[in-house]
This record gives C-alpha cells, structure tokens and sequence, in this order.
C-alpha cells in the first residue's frame, strides 16, 4: 500500500463541506462494498453498536423514514436518522434525536473518520466517494451519541448501497417502480433485485403495496434469507382517510391494533400509505407490544416533511415538491386534486438532465394551467430551454414559459398565479408548484424562506 499523507483535520463547516465535494459525486457509481466495507472495518464497524432499520424504495423514503424516528421517539427511543438527498444544508443527512448535526458536530463527525480515509483510498481501486464518507460519518456519529436505533435511508438500490454494510432488524420496502434504470435495471422486477438485498436473515420486512413482479421478487428474497414479511393490503394498510385543514385524519391498521382518529400534517393518499408502513414498521421493531394510541396520534400529529407538498408561502400560495420521476409526480398530482382548490396552478419546473423528464412532464400537464421551464444551480441540470422544448411537444406553445433564473421564474409564476385568479373558480385561488428535483426544491426554499426572498 502507497504511503499516502494522513488528510488535515477540518475546522469549518464550510472546510468540510469542500473535503467532502472534492470526492466522488453521488451521480458516479461503482457498485461495490468493498470501500464501505474497509471503512467501517477501520472506525471499529461503529454500524453493529446499534439496532438499524432501513429503507429502500422509488419514493416516499424520506417522509416514511422521518415517521418512524417520530414515533420511535415518542417511545422514548434515543434515534439516528440517515437520509438522502438532502435539500438545504449536507448537515441534515444526520440526524440525532430528531435535529440534524448542528455545524460544530458535523465538522467533529468528519474529523473523526478523516484520518481512515487516505488509508482506504490509498488500498482500494477506486477512492471513498461522497456518500460512502457520508455514512461512515453518520454510522460513527449514531455510536458516538449513543443511539438505540438508526432509521437509515438507501442512497440508490439495496444491495451494494453503501449503507448495506448495516444489517437491519427491520427492512421496510416502499414503493418500487422505474428510477436510475442505468444503474439499477429497466423494469420493477429488476429493480426489485437490487432493493430486496436490504432483506436480511432473520429480519422482517415490511413491504408497502408493489405490483406483482416486485411482491414475487421481494416474497422470493425473503423465503430465501429466513425473513418474516408483513405487507401493505394485507397484515396492515390504510382503512380510511379524509382529507383535512392541514392534513388529513386516517384510521390505520397496524399489525397488531387499529389506531382511530390519527391526524397526519402531510398531504394526499401516498403520505397516508407511508404512515402505514412507518407504523408497521416501529410494530416491528417494537415486538408483541401494542402500542398506545395516545403516544401514535400525538407522534404523528408532530410530523414534517419539508419539500414534500410543503406550503412554503401565502399570497399566493407557493407549494413545494421534490417529485423526481413520473411514479413521485401522479401520487403528487393526485395529492393537490385531493387536498387543494388551487385555480390557477402554475408549475416551475426544474429537472436532472439524466431523469425522465418526459414522464414528468406528461404527469403533470392535465394539473398545470402554464408551466415555467426553469433550472438549478448544478452541473447535472437539464438547460432550461432544452426542458421548455420537450415541454412545449406536451403543453403546447401558449402554456409554457423558458425562465432560466430559478428566482425569476418563481416570481413571474407568483404574478401571473396571482393575474389568474380572477379567472378563476370561486371557491379556488391561484397557486404556484415548485417540483422537477429535490435540488430544484431545495434552492427554492433557501430563497423563499430568506426574509424578502423570492416571489416578491
């Protein structure tokens, strides 16, 4: 092995923000463990200290996983939370306790891997990327706290994501349908071969509603490893919802209980199916206990998902949604159908170049009177003219609006939601959509939650 000088410790969040830019991006991918593997090996396998549930899925990974650390809480649980994308700030990955990393704790958490790091670059093909280092940090800081359970978020598949180096007691399988094709397969079926691997021996899984070929997929995985399965539609699943001011109230069918009168701050009928599997999930992790209604409706009454059909602003209403992919945008789309009365809606939108903006733009087009194409600030954003050409093939010239600016093609979508509200039903208001990307969504909610900040 190379003799390769040990990094210099950082003293500034920002200093660690660029160490860890200056590694393999998310978007470049080797599929292996072999990295992950010798790092935890050389911080002491921090990922074995603590009981881990973990999540994989097309969407609904963040608002699920942010369920379970509530409710796991309210059970008086000290948690871990690892999660991906983030939409603000690197430091909201990891979350202890429900808080993400304050700056100071960041920075400690990345001195405290940064010596390992040269060493596993330096014995290694390939060097530790972004999100490996990511996880190392979060699996040493959830020892170092210490946490009794990590609710820990999938970067991309299952099987070689980084963090698969934990072995879950709980494996909770969302939705799967196509993303990431390049890395992860053309089909839900083969798709669902890469997520299944989060299913370990002796673990339950617990499995949301899937079409057929993932249920037979996942089912296969878990016959195969010794697995107990619990799924969506049968040993627990949704009774009843009704939408509601701010939310909607749910009745839930848990795996052991029925939980009445639950209000749940999130929006539309994919929100309330992931509150079911979060609440069969902590079932799961909590054993033959039932669980006190007071303690679940009091949880889920406390819960948020910011970037997740998130009413950012008033006058007019400025909604937000990280929707990245044409599964993500129908349950968004018929969230606002179900909860909102917005006329007009004007969408801004701003996409990854290598999605399927397409299947985006088709989703939404029967929901948006006019569409502003917009993009972020990354290397990896569709142009916003090429995105307002494939636009103009499926909303037509008159209904589409090329603003590369993102906080201009905000303001412009807030004048003319407002202009439009004249025009519109009586009982609705104008409103304005920001979606296409979590980065996209993130940018946006920097801006408009700065005192002055965007959309006048």
């Amino acid at each position: 092995m190379s003799e390769t000088p040990a990094p210099r410790l950082s003293e500034t969040y920002a200093e660690v923000e660029d160490a860890l830019l200056s590694r393999w991006p998310e978007s470049r991918l080797e599929p292996s463990l072999d990295r992950i593997e010798a790092f935890t090996e050389l911080l002491g396998d921090p990922q074995r200290s603590f009981r881990v549930i973990h999540l994989t899925g097309t969407n609904g990974k963040t608002s699920t996983s942010r369920m379970i650390d509530t409710l796991l809480r309210a059970l008086d649980l000290r948690t871990g939370r690892f999660t991906s994308p983030h939409l603000e700030k690197m430091s909201e990955r990891i979350s202890i306790d429900g808080e993400p990393l304050d700056d100071v704790a960041f920075v400690r958490a990345f001195n405290d891997v940064a010596p390992f790091t040269h060493l596993v670059d330096a014995d290694q093909a390939h060097p530790l990327s972004f999100f490996e280092t990511m996880v190392g940090m979060a699996y040493g800081a959830f020892a170092d706290a210490p946490v009794d359970v990590a609710v820990v978020e999938v970067g991309l598949g299952g099987a070689w994501d980084a963090t698969n180096v934990a072995d879950a007691d709980v494996a909770v399988v969302l939705p799967v349908a196509v993303d990431h094709a390049k890395y992860l397969g053309e089909t839900p079926g083969a798709i669902a071969v890469e997520k299944a691997g989060i299913i370990k021996p002796g673990s339950i899984v617990v499995a949301a509603q899937q079409s057929p070929e993932v249920a037979e997929v996942l089912v296969r995985r878990a016959l195969e490893v010794g697995a107990t399965m619990a799924r969506e539609g049968a040993e627990f699943g949704v009774v009843s919802r009704v939408p509601a001011v701010g939310g909607q109230m749910l009745s839930l069918q848990g795996l052991r209980a029925t939980y009445d009168d639950v209000f749940l701050p999130l929006y539309g009928a994919h929100q309330a199916q992931n509150a079911a599997v979060a609440l069969a999930a902590v079932e799961a992790f909590a054993g033959e206990a039932v669980l006190d209604e007071d303690i679940v409706r009091a949880a889920f009454g406390e819960v948020t998902s910011p970037g997740r059909l998130e009413v950012i602003r008033r006058s007019p209403t400025i909604v937000l949604d990280a929707a990245h992919n044409p599964h993500g945008a129908e349950a968004t789309a018929a969230a606002l159908e179900d909860s909102f009365t917005f006329d007009p809606l004007i969408g801004v939108m701003g996409v990854m170049a290598d999605k399927d903006y397409e299947g985006l733009l088709g989703a939404f087009e029967p929901h948006l009177a006019h569409l502003f194409c917009t993009q972020n600030s990354t290397p990896r954003a569709m142009p916003a003219a090429e995105l307002g050409r494939a636009a103009r093939a499926v909303f037509g010239d008159d209904r589409v609006t090329v603003v590369p600016r993102l906080a201009d093609a905000i303001d412009q979508a807030a004048a003319m939601a407002e202009a439009g509200e004249a025009f519109g039903d009586a009982l609705g208001a104008g409103a304005v959509l920001v979606t296409g990307s979590v980065v996209t969504v993130g940018e946006a909610r920097s801006m408009l939650r700065r005192p002055g900040g965007g959309a006048r």
